[in-house]
């Protein structure tokens, strides 16, 4: 069985989540760990709970989702995997974060691309991925069908969506995605997104001004 633990770090409080399972083997996914404070407190629980690290994904690269990229390569020996749609994105993270005048560690270049329909193994767990652009070109979402729940970055919020205002960002194409990519996985599934507390597809679909214009 898949825990899922949640941290809030960063000058954009973003939520950073580390799934693991019996096995011990984990997952990190957005590492927004952006202070000395922030990464310690990873590490801790990490350490404390004899996880084994052996993935970095990330749904999409957007600085604040990136912040610990480069701490966890270096700690763990694991590099970033993402969307290749993301490249672009990926390769304004330092300029980004300059101009908004934040201290920004790089981060390794990705260890491979991830696409739709690729499955994510780690331990005895798997999570299947879906590609649902929009906030992002390349914005993925890590879905576990037994468990029902989804991890999707910054694509849908509790009764909001993800900003489709920044660089290859599409509210058309966003809306879309959420209607043919998420919505269709079922109301029980359990949303954690990139920001703010989880929510559930159902009671989005019900109360999410967004998706019933």
């Amino acid at each position: 069985m898949i825990t899922i633990k949640t941290f809030v770090f960063g000058p954009f409080q973003e939520n950073t989540y580390l799934l693991y399972d019996e096995s011990k083997e984990c997952i990190v996914i957005d590492p927004g760990c952006y202070d000395s404070h922030e990464r310690e407190e990873l590490t801790d629980f990490i350490e404390a709970n004899k996880l084994k690290p052996v993935k970095l994904l990330n749904t999409h690269c957007h600085l604040d989702h990136m912040f610990g990229n480069g701490f966890i390569t270096e700690t763990y020996k694991i590099k970033p995997e993402f969307d290749k749609n993301e490249q672009m994105v990926f390769d304004t993270y330092l300029p980004t974060a300059n101009m908004y005048n934040l201290e920004a560690s790089p981060s390794s270049a990705p260890e491979k691309y991830l696409k739709e329909g690729d499955e994510i193994k780690f331990g005895n767990s798997t999570l299947e991925i879906t590609s649902v652009p929009g906030h992002s070109p390349g914005s993925l979402t890590f879905y576990n069908r037994e468990q029902k729940f989804m991890i999707v970055g910054d694509v849908l919020f509790y009764g909001s969506i993800g900003r489709s205002d920044l660089p290859g960002g599409n509210h058309n194409t966003l809306i879309s995605s959420i209607h043919t990519k998420l919505l269709p996985l079922g109301d029980d599934y359990t949303v954690y997104s990139g920001h703010g507390k989880s929510t559930s597809i159902g009671f989005e679909r019900m109360n999410n001004p967004y998706l019933n214009d």
